[in-house]
């Protein structure tokens, strides 16, 4: 008799799992992209109108999402709906451009962001950036390699403080409404816009809300996953979705809907022009806590990922080891951090990123399609939950998402292309990998 491999143990309740999604959707993105949609709306109503969209199509997503992860509760989350549904392939794939690009890219970048507010908070000269992003991955990395319960009493710890940082925000709106108030959601002359553009601006909305899916990442560690995680979803994203038209009606109340599109960091200006100086600090250091709470979600999911598909042969087979006493895939986030690592000290991560970020958002439209599969496989087997107003909810999110990513291809053809080569080169690497993996007898 052989001894069983060491699992995953279910350690998260509710607000862990809440605070996942909360911090996971919640970066640097509502302290910067907010200008990129003011530029490419023509009033404070079309602002508001197009992040309650945004937020509305994300929480369809959200609610498949919740039914998959209580179908499968396993670490991995779409590479395992992926793999169930279409096949080893397409799951490659989703975890080629994913966990070993998407993920370490996306943390690079988050945590250069937290050291550019972490140097402006503490007054250090920007030389230390890449030191500074690369001693913080470093830091996430091995707190999460004492388990996941360490990870989450960290999480939680920054989902408060990047809270705190959008309240903060938030009051200095309403502390300086009377400055733009009366004009808040009026039109701009300024910012003529077409129907195209409009349509382009839901894109940055759109990735400011991404993130949602690292919960299902990480399903293998949730308490009774099948309650928690449809209620931890709804309730972290319900959250997320109030917070951000909260903070955009905050900027147009502080700077109105020109200032808001002229400023390249409305947070920092809206808080500067109510506390000064201080508010700026302040804010910067708000931010620097939300940055990093993003970067432990990512590296603590994109590990799992790494670790499944290790698991399955389609990684190096130590990648797929859970340390027996943590309960932590170490191997996985040790493999995962230094590569994020190695990326934030490279400077060229973010043109790799942008590469990617439409091979995301079309992984979320395969993982969702395959809500259609299970409903059809398993039509006799009883869900604990079902998504409302199916099948109108998946096809709404899928059919958008593809929308945006059409659009995205005719206005940014060069990058689109790019992501998409990336996607197309990992099928001869799948190929190549499972040949070494299974040689000829």
């Amino acid at each position: 008799m052989t001894d069983q491999a060491p699992a995953y143990v279910r350690r998260l309740g509710i607000w862990d799992a809440a605070a996942i999604v909360i911090g996971g959707v919640i970066g640097a993105g509502i302290f910067r992209s907010a200008s990129t949609v003011a530029e490419r709306t023509g009033s404070g109503w079309q602002l508001l109108l197009l992040w309650a969209i945004g937020g509305l199509l994300t929480l369809t997503g959200v609610l498949c999402y919740a039914e998959l992860g209580a179908r499968r509760p396993q670490a991995g989350g779409v590479y395992i709906y992926l793999r169930e549904a279409f096949g080893q392939l397409p799951a490659f794939l989703f975890g080629w451009t994913m966990a070993l690009i998407n993920y370490p890219g996306s943390v690079a970048a988050v945590a250069t962001t937290f050291a550019d507010y972490f140097c402006v908070a503490l007054g250090v000269s920007h030389d230390w950036v890449k030191p500074i992003a690369g001693g913080a991955i470093a830091f996430i990395v091995g707190v999460n390699i004492f388990g996941i319960r360490a990870g989450a009493r960290m999480q939680n710890l920054f989902t408060v403080l990047k809270l705190g940082a959008i309240v903060l925000v938030v009051v200095a709106g309403l502390a300086l409404a009377r400055t733009h108030l009366g004009t808040a959601l009026g039109d701009d002359i300024a910012h003529p816009v077409s129907p195209w553009s409009f349509l382009g601006a839901l894109l940055p909305v759109l990735f400011t809300y991404g993130g949602f899916h690292y919960l299902n990442d990480l399903a293998g560690e949730v308490r009774e996953p099948q309650r928690t995680l449809p209620r931890a979803l709804a309730l972290g994203m319900g959250t997320v979705v109030i917070c951000y038209v909260l903070v955009n009606l905050a900027y147009l109340t502080g700077l109105g809907h020109a200032g808001l599109a002229a400023s390249h960091a409305p947070a920092a200006d809206l808080v500067r022009q109510w506390l000064g100086d201080r508010g700026a600090t302040l804010i910067a250091i708000g931010i620097a806590c939300s940055t990093f709470g993003y970067c432990s979600i990512a590296i603590a999911g994109g590990a799992r990922v790494l670790q499944t598909m290790g698991a399955d042969g389609m990684f190096f087979r130590g990648v797929g080891r859970i340390d027996p006493r943590t309960r932590a895939p170490q191997v996985a986030l040790l493999v995962l951090g230094t590569w994020a690592i190695l990326l934030a000290a490279s400077g060229r991560f973010d043109q790799l990123l942008n590469y990617t970020t439409v091979g995301e958002w079309l992984s979320h439209a395969f993982g969702i399609a395959t809500l259609f599969w299970y409903r059809r496989r398993f039509a006799q087997e009883p869900s604990p939950y079902r998504v409302p107003l199916y099948p109108f909810t998946p096809l709404l999110f899928v059919s958008m998402v593809l929308g945006v990513i059409i659009a995205t291809t005719v206005s940014s053809f060069r990058d689109a292309g790019l992501s998409l080569l990336l996607i197309i080169v990992g099928v001869p690497v799948y190929y190549t990998w499972r040949a070494m993996a299974n040689p000829a007898r």
